[in-house]
């Protein structure tokens, strides 16, 4: 590795010249050294370009600033100056898409970012959002370089503010592939999707020894801040795999679902699964008897094409499906209530990740299909004191401000607060449709009853029979399927089994829908 302040230059004619270039070039792409790279692979890890390999179309990848080396002096930096300075930056293809990359190289200074390492990442950031293009992260990174001081600190500030400022204008994935601690956990937190793999990938602010000295307790890094922690209890990552090459095979599985940038739509394909196709089996999976439960991913896979969906986020808040698939070739989002998980009740971390779905779905014209079977919200003193009130209103403002196509589809229960949040006509769903086992309502019919005729069934001779009585008549007169659609408020009532063909030409109708919001800096969305 070359360590001088400047790179030598001995041929003295344009072919010794371009011989040079080739030794440096292969100097680069070696890397720093066989005993940092075997260290590398010793942790279960790829290299940082072995990862691009993986990520992009074969033969694309088109590096930038491979030979960028940092200025820094002190502590010794200044007799450590190799290419790249622990990133590689650069754009390729993604099944015949471009899509910009970069990926910290550990076994460069841990990959921690310094000034140069920053700048780097600021330009191909500002590339992706200049060229209307997805930005993948690969990270792999011990933060800050410490030497470097608070220009390291200023660094991430920049990454900071591009990413912001590419928020909903280009899609923004993060993977992480090795330890992300302190303020550069903050970036993945700011992008549209986390990506993390089992035993190798952590995220935290404070380390297990911050915490052991703080608070006393004793936790490992992957107890703190591992894959499954932030995929089934912070929700902080959206997907968790057991290997890296799983995981950016799924990160480009990703990216085919999603547009380039705002101003396109998502790329469509040829479907080989009828458009007409009837389901006869949704009438055996959905039970009339609100009580019983059902598994919601088994409707999903009758509906949409050859069965496949890409679940968001599908260990954390189980009790609503966030997913993205295609309904005859074309891309939608899929918000459906859970009656498998907690009874499908809404809940603080359900309307959290609903939300942020819907919101992203808005921003990058995916149209949104809301799947409802929901009793409710959930009560409890934890939820009320958690703030469900501030939490729900972030659901029924997502899809208030969304102006993409929405369609929603009562299967069976819609109660109450919970009935209206989940895209209900009066809150500007485009078309609104129910099975012939749906019920809508305020409450359920015994809760409502015990409301309603409370005096009635006290003074009754047999308050039990009465009580069935009153129920019996509160459903025949406001519960029957047909009740919301005699008042305008669901545009039809469908055959279960041809659901498919519904949503597929109403979603045909909507595809050249346009709709305005008023004119304002941005909203002020409940927080």
């Amino acid at each position: 590795m070359t360590t001088s302040q400047e790179v030598p230059v001995t041929a003295d004619d344009a072919r010794g010249r371009v011989a040079e270039l080739h030794a440096i070039r292969a100097e680069v792409l070696r890397g720093p050294s066989e005993k940092a790279t075997a260290a590398q692979k010793a942790k279960g890890k790829l290299t940082a370009r072995e990862r691009i390999d993986l990520l992009l179309d074969e033969g694309t990848f088109r590096e930038v600033e491979g030979l960028r080396r940092h200025r820094a002096t002190g502590f010794g930096l200044e007799e450590k100056r190799p290419f790249t300075d622990g990133v590689i930056t650069g754009w390729g293809l993604v099944h015949g898409r471009t899509v910009f990359v970069y990926a910290h190289d550990f076994r460069i200074f841990g990959g921690a970012l310094g000034e140069a390492h920053a700048q780097k990442i600021h330009k191909i950031m500002d590339m992706a959002i200049a060229a209307g293009a997805p930005l993948v992260s690969l990270n792999d990174g011990a933060g800050a370089r410490i030497q470097e001081g608070v220009s390291a600190l200023a660094g991430y500030g920049g990454i900071f503010q591009r990413n912001t400022r590419a928020s909903g204008v280009i899609p923004q994935i993060s993977v992480m592939l090795g330890p992300c601690a302190g303020g550069a956990a903050y970036s993945p937190a700011l992008t549209d999707f986390v990506f993390m793999v089992r035993e190798t990938s952590q995220m935290f602010i404070t380390g297990p020894d911050v915490v052991k000295a703080v608070t006393g307790e004793d936790i490992t890094q992957n107890g703190l801040g591992g894959a499954d922690v932030h995929a089934g209890v912070s929700g902080v990552s959206h997907f968790a795999y057991d290997d890296e090459q799983t995981c950016l095979e799924e990160v480009r599985y990703l990216l085919s679902l999603l547009p380039q940038n705002n101003r396109e739509n998502p790329p469509a394909v040829e479907s080989g699964d009828p458009a007409d196709r009837r389901s006869e089996t949704l009438l055996d999976l959905v039970p009339a008897d609100g009580n019983r439960s059902y598994d919601m991913h088994k409707v999903i896979e009758e509906i949409v094409d050859d069965g496949e969906y890409l679940e968001v986020h599908e260990r954390w808040a189980t009790n609503i499906i966030t997913a993205l698939t295609r309904l005859d070739g074309q891309v939608v989002g899929i918000v459906a209530n859970q009656p498998a998980s907690l009874a499908g009740v809404l809940d603080i971390e359900a309307s959290e990740k609903a939300a942020r779905f819907v919101q992203m779905c808005d921003a990058f014209n995916i149209p949104i299909i809301t799947l409802l079977d929901v009793p409710g919200f959930l009560p409890g003193v934890a939820q009320e004191h958690g703030g469900i009130i501030r939490h729900g209103a972030k659901l029924l403002y997502a899809y208030c401000n969304a102006t993409v196509p929405r369609i929603s589809l009562i299967l069976r229960k819609a109660y109450g607060g919970a009935y209206i949040v989940m895209d209900s006509q009066s809150i500007g769903a485009d078309l609104t449709y129910a099975w012939p086992t749906n019920e809508i309502a305020v409450m359920g019919a015994e809760g409502a009853a015990n409301v309603i005729f409370r005096r009635q069934i006290a003074d009754a001779d047999d308050p039990e029979a009465m009580r069935a009585r009153m129920v019996k008549e509160y459903k025949a007169e406001l519960m029957h399927p047909y009740y919301a659609a005699e008042r305008g408020l669901v545009h039809d009532v469908i055959d279960p089994a041809e659901t498919r063909e519904v949503l597929i030409s109403s979603l045909a109708m909507l595809r050249t829908k346009h709709a305005d919001l008023p004119s304002r800096k941005h909203g002020n969305p409940p927080q």
